[in-house]
């Protein structure tokens, strides 16, 4: 008797273990079989680093937040936009998980003094959750996030004095500070440089003279940094840096005023750009005319936005030798449409790697609400809310 009650025990416990795996796992979403050709990658050291960072992951509204009259103290802003500190269970998850890259976005304006020196403890905080992920080999990417403002930097000639003296002070401290991490530390200039609170904020009109303007002061600010970072000494001399035109934006990158700095190094400069494409599914708010929570890899007009967009990026770039990174890139979650947010990651980051271009999820740990859900994951318990989209992009990956 005692025998068959601890076989039916253990029957029962195995069933109960078995809806409990099905309830977590098994949303009854299927990551598509596709297949695309591969493009010729030129066989290069920079495409080769370029092809390690496989799949990553963005640390996003955490240290790249902003400050309001409600801070008192400068550390509380890591939380600020979403209440959850970031730990080294989080970081432990992404890399068991299978993730290459974690870009880790700063805002540093709230954290300097007048003469642009950054606060001791807000580096040390960054450098923390850094060396969380480059001591288990992940490659991590930092930039100058918010400080796109008059006070800092912004891309006008009027403004050019003192945004050049804004973003050499900032990279001669980080790369001081960093001077000792090897090149799985990559440094990224300005995100998203543009004429903010303006009609040309997001203007893809590069005649205007107001946008060409923004475009020469991105190209000397870029240099700038470069020649800021170069001299830093130790791994600075070789590391890889990041390099965005107008807005981050492939036109941006492709436009034709926009130009590489000149290096000491060659071809050890990375063209970074965001995509969310095709805007009307992947960014456009749901209550907006034109926006769609609908996505299919077997439909052309679906498709077709992420396969041009990839592929004027290969040619201008990627196919000439020069890496590109997609730094931020995603789908908002609009209402039950996780089939279509599955499909479309996995269409997106195969039709980036056939090209060589790497792709880094934009999450901002947002997942309830109406605004711009991408949250991936529970940051409190390290849970995946969408393990689909994850293991998609994995699947599919830069190899």
């Amino acid at each position: 008797m005692v025998i068959k009650m601890k076989k039916l025990l253990a029957f029962f416990l195995c069933i109960v273990l078995c809806f409990a795996l099905c309830a977590c796992a098994d949303s009854g979403v299927q990551i598509p079989a596709l297949t695309l050709q591969p493009k010729a990658v030129p066989d290069s050291p920079a495409l080769a680093f370029t092809r390690a960072m496989g799949i990553g992951w963005n640390l996003g509204n955490t240290f790249d937040a902003t400050g309001g009259s409600w801070i008192k103290d400068e550390m509380d802003i890591e939380t600020a936009w979403h209440g959850v500190k970031t730990t080294e269970a989080l970081i432990e998850e992404l890399h068991s998980a299978g993730f290459d890259t974690l870009r880790v976005p700063v805002s540093w304006h709230d954290h300097v003094d007048a003469d642009f020196n950054i606060s001791a403890r807000w580096l040390d905080r960054v450098q923390e959750v850094v060396t969380w992920a480059y001591s288990r080999g992940m490659y991590v990417i930092i930039n100058i996030h918010h400080d796109c403002e008059k006070a800092y930097y912004y891309p006008t000639y009027d403004c050019l004095d003192n945004s050049t003296a804004y973003v050499r002070a900032i990279w001669t401290q980080l790369a001081a500070r960093f001077r000792e991490y090897d090149e799985h530390l990559i440094f990224e200039n300005l995100n998203e440089p543009r004429l903010k609170d303006t009609e040309f904020e997001w203007s893809s009109n590069y005649a205007r003279p107001e946008v060409a303007e923004a475009v020469d002061c991105i190209n000397r600010l870029n240099q700038v940094m470069v020649d800021a970072v170069r001299k830093g000494g130790g791994y600075n001399e070789t590391r890889y840096i990041m390099l965005s035109g107008y807005t981050a934006s492939p036109g941006g990158a492709l436009t034709e005023g926009f130009k590489l700095p000149e290096d000491t190094l060659e071809n050890h400069l990375i063209i970074s750009t965001h995509a969310y494409t095709p805007y009307e599914f992947a960014l456009q708010d749901p209550k907006s005319q034109g926006s769609t929570a609908n996505w299919s890899h077997d439909e052309y007009n679906s498709t077709f936005p992420i396969s041009s967009t990839m592929e004027r990026l290969y040619k201008r770039y990627v196919s000439q030798g020069i890496p590109v990174v997609m730094g931020e890139f995603g789908s908002r979650a609009k209402g039950d449409n996780l089939a279509a947010r599955v499909d479309h990651a996995a269409y997106y980051v195969l039709s980036a790697a056939i090209r060589g271009i790497p792709c880094v999820w934009w999450d901002n740990n947002a997942v309830k609400g109406n605004g711009e859900l991408f949250g991936l994951i529970n940051r409190r318990n390290c849970q995946w809310i969408y393990p689909e989209i994850r293991d998609a992009m994995l699947q599919y990956k830069l190899k």
